[in-house]
């Protein structure tokens, strides 16, 4: 335990069995439609505790199954249950080479959804935020 650990209601950490496998497709139509209900819920009861909640911040990675599958399906079923609210996007870009061949395709396959429900989408680039971490905190392993 550390001081970070109360920063995170521990109701709220969903999981599921399987992994997406790097699958845009299996993060949107099987593993995320499987979990997306439980994502929801978890969503309506941060609500809930609000006075005046104006909208959402998406953290998610568009090169992996589950950031760009799943992810794209939380966004879309955000905007349908609450059209009002403001739905901004930290879409974080791949490699420029990949670590796995379908990681351009699950980007592809992510961006029209981001221009559909997204009002705001700042993309990152994952090689960029790689380099100033390396250059400013200097880990010993990458």
């Amino acid at each position: 335990t550390n001081s970070f650990g109360s920063l995170y209601n521990q109701d709220n950490f969903i999981q599921g069995q399987h992994g997406c496998g790097n699958n845009w497709a299996r993060g949107h139509y099987t593993e995320g439609s499987e979990l997306i209900d439980h994502l929801l819920d978890a969503v309506r009861r941060e609500i809930e505790g609000t006075e005046c909640m104006q909208g959402f911040q998406i953290c998610h990675s568009l090169g992996g199954g589950t950031g760009s599958g799943m992810g794209t399906l939380l966004i879309s079923r955000l905007r349908e249950e609450y059209p009002d609210k403001i739905m901004s996007t930290f879409s974080i870009l791949p490699a420029a080479s990949p670590e796995s061949i379908v990681e351009p395709y699950n980007t592809v396959l992510s961006l029209q959804y981001l221009i559909e429900d997204a009002d705001q989408v700042f993309f990152l680039d994952n090689e960029s935020l790689y380099s100033i971490c390396r250059r400013n905190l200097k880990p010993k392993e990458p």
